[in-house]
C-alpha cells in the first residue's frame, strides 16, 4: 500500500518496506553502511513483528543519497545533516510553489 502523508512522502508504516539486507542490496551499500545511517539518526527502520529492521522507499531514497556523499569522502554524520537539510529545502521548495499556486488570481480573458 503506498500512500502519502500532508509532506508528499511515504509514510514510514507503508508497505512494502525492506529487510536491511534487501535494503542494502537495493541502494548498493551493506548493513552496516544502514546500521550507522540508524546510529546517526538519519534514518529509524522500521521494525516487523520478529523484531527485524525493515526500510520503506522514503528511506532507501535518503540511504542512497547519504551513501553517494561518503562515497565523495563526507563523513557519515556530515552526510546525514546535509541529506536531512536537502529534504528540507526541497519540501520548503514545494510548499511554496503550491501556494504561490493558490495565490495567483485567476486571469481575465480579453472578450470586449
Amino acid at each position: 500500500m503506498t500512500a502519502e502523508n500532508s509532506f508528499g512522502r511515504l509514510d514510514d508504516d507503508d508497505y512494502p518496506a525492506y529487510t536491511m539486507g534487501r535494503a542494502a542490496e537495493i541502494i548498493g551499500t551493506t548493513p552496516a553502511f544502514l546500521r550507522a545511517l540508524g546510529e546517526a539518526r538519519l534514518i529509524t527502520p522500521l521494525r516487523s513483528e520478529g523484531g527485524h529492521r525493515r526500510y520503506s522507499r522514503y528511506q532507501l531514497k535518503i540511504a542512497a543519497r547519504a551513501r553517494e556523499l561518503v562515497d565523495q569522502g563526507t563523513p557519515v554524520e556530515a552526510a546525514c545533516r546535509i541529506v536531512i537539510l536537502e529534504d528540507q529545502l526541497e519540501e520548503a521548495r514545494r510548499i511554496n510553489e503550491e501556494l504561490r499556486h493558490q495565490a495567483t488570481p485567476p486571469r481575465r480573458t480579453a472578450d470586449a
